[in-house]
């Protein structure tokens, strides 16, 4: 039987979308830019480890300026092999901007002065596995952190009973810590400490037991325990640290790929990582607090989070402070740490579809709530189960012989389509709110513009050439005070070309004048600070004759290239 989450169909305007095939993607993805050339363009940044091409769409008006030469913002999606949504949204995404580009004033806009590097799917492998079989996994389809054929004993995830979904199997046993709820049999809880004289049960996967003894019920490690997002630099740390993280930064192909595009593409600053689940914008750091980030990035990173909330719905928090699974559990490695600590880059990794607030369920601390919650909330659970999806997304407990274990029931949520990514229905208002979130954040990048050339003829065939150049966007050209202190950011470069017949007299063909602030750096009011550090002042005398023809070149590796023809004339 097929499974359940693969569907095709791809119209957004008529509210249609769904989750895609590796081929059906990549035929969508073609098909959009082959549609909108001036617009789009399509490459691949590397192969996965089955030999999948990884799939990268730049966006941008080609006929204002080439990609490289404008700011940039990352959007990637798809990380972990099951969550499939964000590669949805990210399609979308590239749909929306390509088929408003010229309606959407502010589409036409960022696409005019701005570049759009859109990541689909990354965990390329991983996600087929995931789409085309019953089977999940974390991210890549690599053996880890064991590359050999044995498998060992234990409980091994697999759809037994042929319906094409692996739910979980019920156990009747007096030991069972386990229990139906009174008020909803299909809900379980946990047996209170003290209790006995009702019936129990364990709760495990769906599965065969390798090599069972009638007794013992293992648990068998995972084959692919890669997690490709604890694979980056930032406080990586070894397989007895952080669980899946890899044999060291950056070694597997997919993240590699990533990493050299970034190393080869400097005009990014800023990103949106697209995973699932719980509904909330995470940001830096994930092992520290915010006490020791630096105060005015947290400033610019509050503000942004308060913005992206009114336009998502989601709260925005510190991965620390609001989503540590314990609390000396730590994430290291992730992608987000190392985008903003080694690249000063704001963004935020994005935990897109959360069913409990969905189902009516409030504000809730989100990674405890996932270990325990009220019996109330099961009840709102079930009941979006009944009344919104009439049944669909929790299939009811039923009798099977095992052929190991004998009688048990199988049943329960069915994740994949339900809890780990959202029902088709809430697809697409949730892309149209998370491409307008990503549109704001990419309007937020410095850019430069010509605020006033002016040519003064000094005396016969001497002139003065005075150039202010000025950021026009919200965050200064180096993106960040994290980047400043890291300086990955080359200094604005000015470059005055001067025909043979042209004689510099003073100042300097090329130089370099430093970064030009924004607007973020007077969030609490201009007071102790110029109000004009968002321009600079260049200035040249030359000796030419009348109408010979200068070129001024200016370039900010995040903030864009300008270019502008000088003409000499007497007056």
């Amino acid at each position: 039987m097929p499974n359940a989450i693969v569907h095709q169909e791809f119209d957004p305007q008529q509210g249609k979308l769904s989750y895609y095939t590796y081929e059906v993607l990549t035929q969508l993805l073609f098909e959009l830019v082959e549609a909108h050339p001036q617009l789009a363009t399509i490459e691949s940044i590397g192969k996965s480890l089955e030999g999948r091409e990884i799939w990268l769409i730049t966006l941008t008006n080609q006929e204002t300026g080439p990609a490289l030469e404008k700011p940039a913002y990352w959007i990637d999606g798809n990380t972990h092999a099951g969550e499939v949504t964000g590669s949805t949204v990210a399609l979308y995404t590239i749909w929306s901007y390509l088929t408003h580009y010229g309606q959407d004033e502010k589409i036409t806009r960022l696409l005019d002065r701005t570049t759009f590097y859109i990541l689909p799917r990354l965990s390329v492998d991983g996600a087929e596995r995931y789409l085309t079989t019953p089977y999940t996994l974390r991210s890549s389809t690599r053996p880890y952190p064991y590359d050999d054929t044995h498998d060992p004993d234990g409980l091994y995830p697999e759809d037994i009973d042929g319906d094409g979904e692996i739910l979980m199997m019920r156990v009747p046993d007096p030991n069972g810590v386990w229990k139906s709820s009174r008020r909803d049999a299909r809900i379980m809880r946990r047996r209170e400490i003290d209790e006995e004289g009702e019936t129990y049960y364990h709760l495990m996967t769906e599965g065969i037991i390798r090599n069972y003894d009638g007794y013992l019920i293992p648990l068998a490690p995972r084959k692919e325990g890669l997690d490709i997002n604890r694979n980056y630099p930032y406080q990586w740390a070894a397989e007895n640290e952080q669980s899946g993280a890899g044999a060291y930064p950056f070694s597997e192909p997919e993240t590699r790929a990533e990493a050299e595009f970034w190393r080869t593409h400097t005009n990014i600053s800023g990103f949106a990582s697209y995973h699932t689940t719980s509904g909330v914008l995470l940001r830096p750091y994930s092992t520290k607090s915010d006490d020791e980030m630096l105060p005015s990035d947290l400033e610019v990173f509050k503000l942004l989070g308060e913005r992206s909330q009114k336009i998502t719905d989601y709260p925005a928090v510190s991965t620390y402070h609001g989503f540590r699974y314990g609390p000396k559990d730590l994430t290291k490695g992730a992608m987000d740490d190392y985008a903003y600590d080694h690249l000063g880059w704001f963004g935020f990794t994005v935990e897109l579809w959360d069913l409990p607030t969905t189902a009516g369920i409030g504000p809730r601390d989100f990674i405890p709530w996932m270990r325990w919650h009220p019996e109330e909330d099961d009840i709102k659970l079930m009941q979006w189960n009944d009344e919104v999806m009439q049944g669909e997304a929790f299939e009811d407990w039923r009798p099977f012989e095992h052929p190991q274990l004998g009688p048990v029931e199988i049943g329960g949520w069915k994740s994949k389509l339900y809890r780990q990514n959202a029902p088709l229905r809430y697809l697409p208002e949730m892309c149209e709110k998370h491409s307008a979130f990503t549109l704001m954040h990419a309007s937020l990048n410095p850019y430069l513009s010509l605020y006033a050339l002016k040519v003064e003829q000094q005396a016969e065939q001497i002139y003065r050439i005075t150039a202010i150049i000025e950021n026009n966007g919200f965050l200064p050209t180096d993106t960040s005070a994290q980047a400043r202190e890291r300086r990955v950011v080359r200094p604005i470069q000015v470059t005055l070309s001067l025909p043979e017949e042209v004689e510099l007299l003073q100042g300097k063909q090329y130089q370099e004048v430093g970064q030009l602030e924004g607007r973020s750096n007077k969030l609490q009011g201009s007071y102790g600070r110029s109000i004009t550090d968002h321009r600079c002042k260049v200035e040249w005398t030359i000796k030419g004759p009348t109408h010979a023809t200068l070129e001024l070149t200016v370039q900010a590796q995040r903030a864009g290239v300008l270019r502008h023809t000088i003409i000499l004339e007497n007056g």
